[in-house]
């Protein structure tokens, strides 16, 4: 299932569709599409030796496809070769383990889908799969299937006209192409304005003139004219205003990103990179990633005790929304900071991964979002793949070695730590199941997305012997204690004020937690009952706020935490709503068992939630490899946090730094700067400030 158009729709589709199945995309199954794909997984032992990466159903997936030369669309070659090949879609399990392919949409009695069989979404990133898989074993296979899948993506886009540049995102299995698909898709006609499958058009069209370049300069030259097609389209477009912001409420925001969006321009430099790396001196395309790459970098926000803590957001028109799938953001940054030679990206990609990730890991893992609460607790493997990737490419970019402490923890979701407990890639097989939901249950469908993504993240661990030992050493989360949501509608109101329960969670930039808030008057008073916790909690209440000045809010525990402003958003500029729904950070934490935090109202102020973060949060993880535990500082203060250890083990640790980098614990003797304990039945586990510490438990 790709991303697409408006963001809300696609928060609620990625929802849905990730765990319903057929009703994803009613209709019959494609003739004569049954996978063989079974059930069956590796044993670990057997994974640990052989590569992960195995194409077998992506393979399934391809169909042929005409790609006739007509108006406004052609491809290399379509004279000599009249057919490429492109993925379907969707791919529904058969009770016996098999699957069948599916469209997008609804299917007519003329056997053509609302929608399509086809995408440019998933046909950009499925050549992405078989162009790193064959430059990474030398497959002749995945050579072929590069080759073919990158000639039916050039063929959806329009050369000619107003719109050259800009790429078509549906494909019907005759060849026939569906510019209006039903529903509608924003743009509509989706060849009128850049977009997501624009964006990644360029990804795919940059790693594909990379590899090419020496293997087949002729296709190159081909892949380049039409990497400057898509270029040239931006820059009549969102890159035309490049330097120039617009506002959200209140805040300057990048006016030249694709699509409104870091997340979509994240794919296109991803590309761009790639590019720029092989041909250096390419001024256009290294300008175009450049401009991209700093207004990614500019939705940077947050840091260790503000909300998002330091990731990137994906959306210019919302200041409290952040999504996991798209999330290339900081493996983007990443990678332009080594082509352009920029400490300022890597440094956006480091407090992303090092700072907002480690937070993320210890409150659940990849969860499909927080906007601003962690509302969506759906984990799909395009959300973990794009975590993981991130990790990798910053740690390769500024040595940080500790995000692959990280990448290990985030590559074990495959293989089991997740909410389900059980295994969403099948290295036998190549399905990766299409999402997992937050009580457990998993959608055993494969589909392109899910496919790629996990076969991009299979790539990484191949590429990284001692980080996929390390993953697949990992097949269970025994704990997370980390970031938690109260609901301000579970407090009791004294004075003037209500409980109400909102039209639609939705405000057209942010979701109303539980879709309930408090409306509270001057002079009233809200009391919120909280779990205890063993350890001191920073407190972040979730305050919708107006645009006019409206008043302050005290809050306090057994003592004052600080004081939030209940209006004064600033002016709307670009967003789908006045207001703004936004975490405050407090003066002071709340105390280790306290249980009450109560907001006194001056003015008028509308309170949604508080989210509750302990000064030390927590994952703790089972496997082949054993336990562990990464402890992860939401304190600007280096922290000393006691620890239970078992009769007979140690405690071994390593530290890390607010960058990822390795610090020496205190009193270590080790040379590496590990610290081993004294197996005396507890100890101390060194946090550096903003940083997180990974132990396990060593015989003695």
């Amino acid at each position: 299932m790709s991303a697409r158009a408006a963001r809300i729709p696609c928060l609620v589709m990625t929802a849905s569709l990730a765990l319903v199945g057929v009703g994803m995309a009613p209709g019959a199954a494609a003739p004569g599409a049954i996978s063989p794909a079974g059930s069956t997984f590796l044993a670990p032992a057997a994974a640990a030796t052989a590569p992960l990466t195995n194409t077998a159903h992506l393979d399934w997936l391809l169909d042929e496809v005409p790609v006739p030369a007509i108006e406004g669309h052609s491809t290399y070659r379509s004279e000599e070769q009249p057919a490429a090949l492109a993925p379907w879609t969707y791919a529904d399990r058969n009770d016996d383990g098999t699957y069948r392919k599916i469209g997008g949409g609804n299917l007519d009695a003329e056997g053509d889908w609302s929608q399509g069989a086809y995408n440019a979404d998933d046909i950009s990133r499925t050549a992405v799969v078989y162009l790193r898989h064959w430059q990474q074993t030398g497959s002749a296979a995945s050579r072929e299937s590069a080759f073919q899948t990158l000639r039916s993506l050039a063929y959806l886009q329009t050369t000619d006209g107003p719109n050259a540049g800009n790429v078509v995102l549906w494909q019907q299995t005759d060849g026939d192409l569906n510019p209006s698909a039903e529903p509608i898709e924003l743009p509509d006609p989706s060849d009128s304005a850049e977009s997501y499958w624009v964006a990644r058009t360029v990804w795919a069209l940059g790693e594909g003139y990379a590899a090419f370049r020496d293997a087949d300069p002729e296709f190159a030259a081909f892949l380049q004219d039409r990497l400057h097609l898509s270029l040239d389209a931006l820059n009549r477009q969102s890159l035309g205003q490049y330097g120039q912001y617009e506002m959200a409420d209140g805040v300057p925001v990048p006016a030249w990103l694709i699509a409104d969006g870091a997340d979509s321009s994240a794919e296109a430099v991803l590309g761009l990179s790639a590019y720029v790396q092989a041909a250096p001196s390419d001024e256009a395309a290294r300008t175009a990633l450049t401009q991209l790459s700093e207004g990614i970098a500019e939705m940077s926000s947050g840091d260790t005790q503000a909300w998002p803590f330091g990731a990137i957001l994906p959306w210019t028109k919302s200041q409290t929304f952040w999504h996991a799938w798209g999330g290339m953001a900081p493996a983007a940054v990443a990678d332009a900071s080594v082509v352009l030679d920029r400490q300022d990206l890597a440094d956006a990609a480091v407090r992303d991964t090092a700072g907002f990730t480690a937070q993320l890991i210890a409150a659940g893992g990849p969860d499909n979002a927080w906007t601003p609460t962690p509302s969506e607790q759906v984990q799909i493997a395009y959300g973990v793949d794009s975590r993981l990737q991130s990790l990798v490419a910053t740690a390769e970019a500024t040595g940080a070695t500790g995000l692959y402490e990280l990448a290990a923890v985030m590559g074990g979701w495959y293989f089991g730590a997740n909410r389900s407990g059980e295994p969403t890639y099948n290295p036998a097989t190549g399905v990766t199941f299409d999402g997992v939901q937050a009580d457990g249950t998993v959608n055993l469908n494969s589909g392109a997305e899910s496919t790629i993504h996990g076969l991009l993240s299979m790539l990484v661990l191949d590429a990284n012997p001692e980080l996929k030992a390390d993953a697949l050493g990992i097949d269970e989360t025994v704990a997370t204690d980390g970031l938690t949501v109260v609901e301000a509608e579970s407090g009791s109101i004294t004075g003037d004020g209500a409980m109400v329960t909102a039209e639609s969670a939705w405000t057209g930039e942010a979701n109303i937690s539980g879709g309930a808030y408090a409306q509270l008057g001057n002079g009233s008073r809200l009391r919120i009952p909280v779990p205890a916790h063993q350890q001191d909690r920073n407190v972040y209440p979730v305050v919708n706020r107006t645009i006019e000045e409206a008043g302050t809010t005290t809050w306090s525990g057994k003592r004052k935490l600080g004081t939030t402003p209940n209006g004064g958003a600033g002016e709307e500029g670009i967003t789908d709503a006045p207001g703004l729904l936004q975490p405050f950070s407090l003066d002071r934490d709340l105390k280790r068992g306290e249980r009450t935090v109560t907001a006194s109202v001056r003015g008028a102020a509308s309170i949604d939630a508080l989210l509750l973060q302990p000064v030390i949060s927590s994952v703790t993880v089972d496997g082949p490899a054993g336990e562990s535990t990464i402890y992860v500082s939401a304190s600007g203060k280096k922290s000393l946090h006691k620890v239970d250890v078992p009769r007979g083990y140690r405690l071994e640790q390593q530290a890390f730094d607010a960058a990822g980098q390795p610090v020496k614990v205190p009193g270590s003797k080790d040379s590496s700067g590990k610290g081993k304990g004294n197996g005396q039945g507890h100890d101390t586990v060194y946090v550096a400030p903003g940083g997180f510490t990974e132990t396990s438990l060593v015989r003695r």
